[in-house]
């Protein structure tokens, strides 16, 4: 059976696959989610953020390191140390985003309402020694200290921002489908932040023994989460139905404060209106 990807096809049988990051398109614009999962039109395209994602990978080597085995010194240091990174066969899988549908080894979970195949790719999972459960975790990079470098202080990273709504759903989107592949998961999900630090710091070529070489510095913390995920499978059967009946596009949500809203609407009625065609 050919598999269900791209825009939805009402005649094919197979689970229609849907990835985390489209389940948020719907949550923040079902304008743009009926243009991609509906029409068939590609999203404009972004460059990746490459350093974000090289921060991924160098956090999950640290944890590669004593996976199955201990706990990292940071972990240590916020009296998390009963957790140690989760040993398993199909984790590299289970972290591959661009293939996440494809068969059982990766990280998804059929939704049988719906007949959606859900998932993604995460970043990494600790085992709870202590309780055997597991628990998600999500690595992020930021440098809060860029917007005004000149009258920073320093502050911790925290969960309060209004576009970290998104990462809080990511993380509850995780954790169902975790649960749903029948591991026994904790809600409690775990952030960890790298924040890139310039205060007081007079460079980044400091390596006397090698000109070549520049040095960023992050300072690291652990934030805990309580995944609510009771929404997920409702969402799920919400898209289903949207699929089918909606017919045409729908207005894209009003660009609003704090990063709210739909930039790519306004860009497009400012547009259309600067052309006469409204």
């Amino acid at each position: 059976m050919a598999r269900h990807r791209g825009a939805f096809k009402p005649n094919n049988p197979a689970p229609f696959e849907l990835s985390r990051s489209k389940v948020e398109t719907f949550i923040s614009c079902k304008g743009c989610f009926w243009l991609d999962r509906v029409a068939g039109i590609k999203p404009p395209e972004m460059p990746s953020f490459t350093i974000n994602t090289t921060t991924d990978i160098l956090l999950k080597r640290d944890a590669d390191a004593v996976r199955g085995r201990s706990t990292l010194p940071l972990w240590e240091a916020n009296g998390l140390g009963h957790l140690i990174p989760f040993e398993h066969e199909h984790l590299e899988n289970w972290t591959n985003s661009m293939q996440f549908g494809q068969n059982a080894t990766f990280f998804n979970a059929d939704h049988l309402e719906s007949n959606i195949r859900f998932g993604g790719g995460l970043d990494d999972v600790f085992l709870n020694t202590q309780t055997g459960q597991l628990h998600v975790v999500d690595y992020k990079s930021t440098a809060q200290g860029t917007r005004s470098p000149d009258n920073y202080e320093k502050k911790p990273v925290s969960l309060d921002d209004p576009w970290k709504k998104a990462y809080k759903r990511q993380m509850d989107m995780y954790v169902w489908v975790l649960k749903n592949k029948g591991f026994d998961v904790s809600n409690t999900g775990y952030f960890v932040y790298v924040d890139a630090q310039h205060k007081d710091i007079m460079g980044m070529l400091t390596d006397a023994t090698d000109a070549g070489k520049a040095w960023m510095q992050f300072d690291a913390s652990i934030i805990a989460y309580e995944a609510d995920h009771s929404w997920v499978g409702q969402t799920l059967s919400d898209i289903k139905q949207f699929v089918i009946e909606q017919k045409t596009c729908p207005a894209h949500t009003p660009k609003g404060d704090n990063y709210s809203g739909c930039d790519l609407g306004r860009y497009l009625d400012e547009t259309l209106s600067a052309l006469g065609h409204q």
